[in-house]
C-alpha cells in the first residue's frame, strides 16, 4: 500500500520518534563520513572491534546512572589510540591488537552485566540499541559530537586523503601522518559510540561501512564516495524509522536491512551496467 501524507506524517507526531529521527539521520550524516576513510584504509574490523570493547564504559555509566556517552567515549578514545600505539610500537600487527583488546574487553563488559544487580537495562538494549529512548539530552550531545566530528572532517580532509591514500608520500610532504592516524581514531571512537545509541554494538558496522561502501560502487571519485554515502546513510535511517513503526520491528536492525538493500542494488546496479 502507498503511503499517504497521514502515513509520512504520524510517526512524528510522539516526540520519542521526533528524537530517534534526529539523532538517526545524524548518525546517517558522520557515518558515512568516516566510514568513507575506514574503507580506504581497510579498517573496518576496528569500527566493529571499538563497538563491543566500550561494552564496560557503558555498564559502569549504566550502574552509576550517568548517559553512556560519559563511560563509552572515554573508553573507546583509550581503546582506540592503545590499538594504534600497541601497532606501531611492537610487532603485533593491527588486527592482531584488535582482536585481543576486542576480546578481552567485551567478554569484561559481559562479566560486569552479569555482576550487576538490578541493572536498567539489557543485553539485548545494548546489543541492538536503544534509539527509541533517546533523551533530549542525548539529543543535544549527539549534535554537539556530530558538528565536533563534522567540522574537523572537513578542516582536515586534505591530510586525511593523502595519509590515508599516500602513508610515506604524506610523511615526506611534511605531514604529521601518525597524528593525523590518531585523529582519526579518536574521532572514529566518537561515531562508533554515538552510533551505538542507533544500532547498538552488532550492527554499528553495518551503519559506518555500508552506506560508503555502496557509495563506493556507484561513484568513481572518493570525493564524491562521502556525500553520496551521507545520502544513503540517511536515506538508510528515515526508511529504516519507518519500518520498525509500521512493522513493529527492532529500529537498529531495520535501519541496518535498509542500508544493506541499498548496497545490494548499488551492487546489482554495477553488474548489469558492466555486462
Amino acid at each position: 500500500m502507498i503511503m499517504s501524507v497521514e502515513h509520512l506524517y504520524e510517526p512524528f507526531q510522539y516526540s520519542f520518534m521526533v528524537r530517534a529521527l534526529i539523532v538517526c539521520l545524524l548518525v546517517g550524516l558522520m557515518c558515512p563520513l568516516l566510514g568513507s576513510h575506514v574503507i580506504s584504509r581497510e579498517m573496518g574490523f576496528m569500527g566493529d572491534a571499538l563497538a563491543h570493547a566500550v561494552m564496560p564504559g557503558m555498564v559502569v555509566a549504566y550502574s552509576i546512572g550517568i548517559s553512556t556517552f560519559f563511560g563509552s567515549i572515554p573508553m573507546a578514545i583509550v581503546v582506540a589510540l592503545s590499538i594504534g600505539y600497541v601497532a606501531k610500537k611492537s610487532k603485533i600487527s593491527n588486527d592482531t591488537t584488535i582482536g585481543i583488546l576486542f576480546a578481552g574487553l567485551f567478554a569484561l563488559g559481559l562479566i560486569l552485566i552479569s555482576l550487576q544487580n538490578g541493572l536498567n537495562v539489557s543485553v539485548e538494549d545494548i546489543l541492538l540499541g536503544q534509539v527509541i529512548s533517546t533523551s533530549w539530552v542525548d539529543v543535544y550531545v549527539t549534535s554537539i559530537l556530530a558538528l565536533l566530528v563534522i567540522v574537523i572532517m572537513i578542516a582536515m580532509y586534505k591530510p586525511m586523503v593523502f595519509v590515508g591514500f599516500d602513508y610515506q608520500g604524506a610523511i615526506v610532504a611534511g605531514i604529521k601522518a601518525d597524528k593525523v592516524d590518531y585523529l582519526l581514531l579518536i574521532l572514529l571512537s566518537i561515531v562508533v559510540v554515538v552510533t551505538l545509541n542507533v544500532v547498538g554494538i552488532v550492527l554499528v558496522i553495518g551503519m559506518l561501512i555500508t552506506p560508503a561502501a555502496a557509495a563506493s560502487l556507484v561513484v568513481k571519485r572518493f570525493s564524491s564516495t562521502i556525500p553520496m554515502g551521507m545520502l544513503f546513510g540517511i536515506m538508510s535511517s528515515i526508511i529504516g524509522l519507518y519500518i520498525a513503526y509500521y512493522l513493529d520491528t527492532p529500529p537498529g536492525p531495520s535501519i541496518c536491512l535498509v542500508s544493506t538493500a541499498i548496497f545490494t542494488l548499488a551492487f546489482a546496479k554495477t553488474k548489469i551496467l558492466t555486462r
